[in-house]
């Protein structure tokens, strides 16, 4: 049984060990106790997503997300720098392929501009200097993105929280949340835990978390899996960098993408359709309970009926490797269906409010002895540094008030 007086992290991804590793440096000697229930950190979207630092171009001014992925951005190549973690600013391109898509793409030269973000414009011919293999009327260049282990990060997080004091419990599942006796009690299947406060990390689960506290929120997790694929050695010199498409801006997913890794694989996606578990990485994953939830919710019928003719393209090309080849196509015209093998899935852990809204910034929740991190979307591991900051900030609040 840990003791009271201490801060009990929910969650040892990017961002529960972000928290962690703050509230250790923001307050030396805090107790500080992280929970998980898997046998390891950085299981579910932090150790499965293509491995971008992102620079902040897509983000309104103005929001949590710009701000954060923008300084996040500079601090996690910092970071990986000085703990030698596999990195590199690759910088990226943004390449419209239709003339319709071309307002958008100047809209982004205006966002990226507004977020202190250097951009360049480019022509076709300049395009080619970049990536010969690439086609595309128009192009933004960015020069702040680049790519990490995200995994690598996370184990270092833990690595520094632990050296500093923390204790990190894993095989930890939560079952219950109580108060007593001006306590946080969180019980798992054999043991319970007493904090002073109690931070909410838990991501795909985040919801459910937050409902065991008493909280009621007005959004619910509905899973979305990202699938990849990558090229094959054979075919891999198609790609020297980073490439993505003009993104639709009515849609949370950028598109179907070229990422070279920090490994040198390159990876090819993801194509993004529900899921059928909150952790179901194929369609053979089938959790009962979480479809039972997702479709009690009444945002989720709302953003289906919003969006069904763009999820009914995304499962196309779940099911057809020869449809998910023609859209990457748009943007790399040699590569072929044999040329794309397999690669592991992630699931996104996507807030839906009740009026079928797909929650676009970062939510936090919580009050007394409670903060939630509620949505933590894309760029949550870029901005994992400033976010954890933040949500330290939150909690050692609440440990002064209590």
């Amino acid at each position: 049984m840990a003791t009271a007086d201490a801060v009990l992290v929910i969650g040892a991804g990017i961002i529960g060990l972000s928290t962690a590793y703050a509230i250790t440096r923001t307050a030396p000697g805090t107790r500080v106790i992280v929970l998980e229930k898997e046998p390891r950190p950085a299981q579910h979207q932090t150790g499965r997503n293509s491995g971008v630092i992102h620079s902040g171009i897509y983000y309104r001014p103005g929001s949590l997300k710009a701000r954060y992925a923008v300084q996040g951005a500079a601090e996690m190549v910092k970071f990986c720098a000085e703990h030698d973690i596999p990195h590199e600013v690759t910088g990226k391109l943004i390449v419209a392929t239709d003339r319709a898509e071309l307002p958008r793409l100047h809209a982004l030269v205006q966002r990226g501009r507004e977020n202190g973000i250097p951009v360049r414009e480019l022509v076709p011919s300049q395009i080619a200097e970049y990536e010969p293999h690439v086609r595309g009327i128009a192009a933004v260049h960015v020069g702040t993105t680049g790519v990490c282990d995200f995994r690598a990060v996370t184990e270092t997080l833990a690595r520094l929280a632990q050296d500093a004091g923390a204790e990190l419990r894993y095989g930890q599942r939560v079952r219950a949340i109580t108060e007593r006796g001006g306590e946080v009690v969180v019980s798992s299947a054999d043991e319970e835990f007493r904090a002073t406060v109690l931070v909410n990390c838990a991501g795909l689960h985040c919801d459910r978390v937050a409902r065991l506290t008493g909280l009621r929120p007005a959004m619910r997790i509905v899973p979305f899996r990202g699938e990849f694929y990558e090229l094959a050695p054979s075919a891999a010199d198609l790609v020297r960098g980073l490439v993505y498409p003009v993104p639709d801006p009515a849609f949370p997913f950028l598109g179907v993408h070229l990422t070279r890794g920090v490994d040198g694989g390159v990876h090819i996606g993801p194509n993004a359709v529900p899921a059928l578990a909150r952790e179901g990485y194929g369609w053979r994953t089938v959790s009962p309970r979480d479809l039972a939830q997702t479709s009690a919710f009444p945002g989720t019928w709302r953003i289906a009926r919003r969006h069904w003719r763009y999820e009914i393209d995304e499962v196309r090309r779940s099911l057809s490797k020869r449809a998910f080849t023609r859209a990457v196509q748009r943007l790399l015209p040699d590569v072929r269906p044999e040329d794309l093998i397999p690669a592991a899935s992630g699931v996104r852990a996507q807030a839906v409010l009740r009026d079928g809204t797909l929650a676009d910034d970062f939510l936090f929740a919580g009050t007394g002895p409670y903060v939630h991190v509620l949505n933590a979307p894309s760029p949550a591991a870029t901005a994992s540094l400033p976010i954890g900051r933040e949500v330290a900030r939150r909690a050692l609040a609440a440990l002064a008030a209590a």
